[in-house]
C-alpha cells in the first residue's frame, strides 16, 4: 500500500497581517502535482486542515477546490481527512456524505461506540483507521487497542495497517512551538506511545510541524510535518511523505517530497543579532525581486529605536519582501554573555537551565548547594500543579 501523508495545512493563516492565499494555493497546486506523479493509493491528511476553527467562504473554497482536483489526478485513490484541534469537529463533516461521492473520508468526532465508522478499508491494499483529534481526558481506555484489535480480526489477508492520530507523542522534537514543553505542546497534553496500542504498521501522526520519526516508534510512527512553515521559527525543510507498506508486519519505507514556498521566511540576519544600523543595512541591501517575508533580529543597547518598525517598513517599499516584525534582543555588556533563546526556545527549555543562564548572566555561582534547594521548589511547584489537574 502506498500512502501520501500529510498534516497541518493551516489553511487561512495570516502572518503578521499578511495574506497568505497566494503561497498555500501554491502548496496545493503542487499536492495535486504530486498525487499525478506518484499515484498513492491512499491520501491521509492528519488534521489542523485551517488554521481556525471559523475558516472564511473563500478558505473553504480552497480545500473544496483542492480535494476536487486532488481526486481528479488519482480517481481510485482514498482520501482521508482528519480533525486537528486547530479544526471544528462539527464543521469538518457538515460536507461528509456528498464527499464521499469524491471518494473523500471526512472524519471530525470521535465515534466511541461506531468504532467501525473509524475503520475505512481499502479492497485489496490495507486499511485505515482514523481518528481526529480527541481530548486524552475524553478518550476511553484502550481505545486505540480495540480499533487495533478489530482491524486483525478483519485483516485476514496479511494487509498492511495504518492509523492516524493528531496529538503530542512523549520524545518527539517539538521546535518552534509555541508555548511548547516536554508535557504539553500547542494544548495537546503530551502521552506515551505505548498509549496508542499495538498492531499497526505505521502511526501517521499530526500537530508537529517538524517532521520526524518518534524514536521509540521504530521507524513505524512519523509527524511529516507541516507543508509550509508557520512561523519564522520553522526554519527547516518543508514536505510531505510518502509511504509504502509491503505487508502487515513489514517496515515502512518513507520518502520525503519537498514543498517548495514562493514566499520564503527570512530572518535578518540569519544567525544571532545584529545592531540596527546593522540589520537596517542587510534589509536595504535585500533583492528587490525575492517575495520573502522578513523578521529583523535587532540588538540594543538599552531601548528599541524609535519608528524602527515605520523605518523598516519604509525599506521596503519598490521591493517584493514584505517586512513583518522586529526581534529585539539587549546587549550583555561586560556580565556573562547571555544566550540568545527564541520564545519558544525559552518555553522549551528546562527550568534549572534557564535558572542557571539567568545566574551566570548576573554572576552568580550556581553551586551545588542552589541546585538542590531550586530541585526542591521545582518539585513543589510541579505536584501542586499535577493535583490542581
Amino acid at each position: 500500500m502506498k500512502i501520501l501523508h500529510t498534516s497541518d495545512w493551516h489553511l487561512g493563516h495570516v502572518l503578521y497581517g499578511h495574506d497568505r492565499t497566494e503561497e498555500q494555493q501554491s502548496m496545493l497546486d503542487q499536492m495535486v502535482h504530486i498525487v499525478e506523479e506518484q499515484q498513492p493509493d491512499v491520501f491521509l491528511l492528519c488534521g489542523d486542515v485551517f488554521h481556525t476553527s471559523q475558516p472564511s467562504n473563500m478558505t473553504q473554497t480552497m480545500l473544496s477546490d483542492a480535494l476536487m482536483k486532488i481526486h481528479e489526478a488519482n480517481p481510485q485513490m482514498v482520501i482521508v481527512m482528519t480533525a486537528g484541534n486547530h479544526d471544528s469537529p462539527t464543521k469538518h463533516v457538515i460536507f461528509q456524505k456528498p464527499w464521499r461521492a469524491l471518494n473523500v473520508y471526512a472524519i471530525g468526532q470521535l465515534k466511541k461506540e461506531e468504532l467501525d465508522e473509524h475503520i475505512i478499508e481499502i479492497p485489496g491494499k490495507g486499511f485505515i483507521i482514523a481518528i481526529p483529534h480527541v481530548n486524552e481526558q475524553t478518550l476511553p481506555e484502550g481505545f486505540f487497542q480495540q480499533l487495533l484489535d478489530k482491524v486483525t480480526e478483519r485483516n485476514t489477508e496479511g494487509l498492511p495497517v495504518v492509523m492516524t492520530a493528531h496529538t503530542t507523542v512523549k520524545g518527539c522534537t517539538f521546535k518552534c512551538h509555541e508555548f511548547a514543553t516536554e508535557l504539553t505542546v500547542g494544548g495537546i497534553d503530551a502521552i506515551q506511545l505505548e498509549q496508542l496500542g499495538e498492531g499497526y504498521d505505521y502511526l501517521a501522526l499530526g500537530h508537529i510541524h517538524h517532521g520526524q520519526f518518534v524514536d521509540l516508534g521504530k521507524h513505524r510512527a512519523r509527524y511529516c510535518g507541516t507543508p509550509l512553515p508557520i512561523s519564522f521559527d520553522e526554519n527547516f525543510s518543508h514536505s510531505i511523505s510518502m509511504v509504502e507498506i509491503d505487508k502487515h508486519g513489514a517496515i515502512p519505507t518513507v520518502t520525503e517530497i519537498g514543498i517548495h514556498n514562493p514566499h520564503p521566511l527570512v530572518t535578518l540576519p540569519e544567525e544571532g543579532f545584529a545592531p540596527w544600523e546593522t540589520t537596517k543595512k542587510l534589509l536595504e541591501e535585500y533583492a528587490d525581486d525575492d517575495p520573502a517575508y522578513i523578521r529583523l533580529n535587532v540588538e540594543i543597547e538599552d531601548f528599541q529605536p524609535v519608528e524602527a518598525s515605520a523605518e523598516a517598513a519604509k525599506l521596503t517599499e519598490g521591493k517584493q519582501c514584505r517586512f513583518c516584525t522586529l526581534n529585539f534582543k539587549k546587549k550583555a555588556d561586560n556580565q556573562a554573555e547571555a544566550k540568545v533563546l527564541t520564545v519558544q526556545e525559552f518555553q522549551a527549555e528546562k527550568p534549572i537551565e534557564i535558572a542557571k543562564q539567568y545566574a551566570a548572566y548576573e554572576g552568580i555561582d550556581f553551586d551545588e548547594e542552589m541546585t538542590e534547594l531550586f530541585d526542591e521548589v521545582l518539585n513543589l511547584v510541579e505536584n501542586d500543579t499535577r493535583n490542581e489537574k
